[in-house]
């Protein structure tokens, strides 16, 4: 069953910082998936952390005008399910781009989340119960 990629923050900056731990598996992840969706909180979150890094930003952009990443989530019609998902865990914490990465799988359900952060996504329910499918380099 293919399954449509769903990329987070994490493996952006790692595909683009090659000092970045993770750096050889988010290569691997985007030879294997040559195009992944997202939704604009991570592309955000992605341009602000290599910014932090010292890294130009506008790399992470490029990405979306090359079409490897796809900004398909529209916040404004998910705001109150992104509100729900980051009160519920508020004690993780949730931030804004995981909650639309979770509700981006609910609406898709052949969809697997790229991440770095397997601990969160080991964590988060989509639809009450069920286990959210993502990938993340084992530790």
């Amino acid at each position: 069953m293919i399954r449509k990629p769903i990329v987070d923050a994490g493996p952006i900056v790692a595909y683009l910082d090659r000092n970045d731990s993770h750096h050889d598996w988010a290569r691997s992840q985007f030879e294997q998936f040559n195009c992944f969706e997202t939704c604009d909180a991570v592309l955000a979150e992605a341009c602000a952390r290599l910014a932090y890094g010292r890294i130009d930003q506008v790399r992470a952009v490029k990405l979306v005008t090359a079409g490897v990443l796809k900004l398909t989530f529209d916040l404004p019609s998910n705001i109150s399910r992104a509100e729900w998902f980051m009160e519920k865990y508020a004690d993780t914490p949730m931030d804004l781009a995981d909650a639309c990465l979770v509700i981006m799988t609910e609406k898709e359900k052949n969809s697997l989340i790229v991440t770095l952060d397997r601990n969160d996504f080991s964590t988060y329910r989509r639809n009450g119960r069920d286990v959210v499918p993502f990938i993340s380099p084992k530790d």
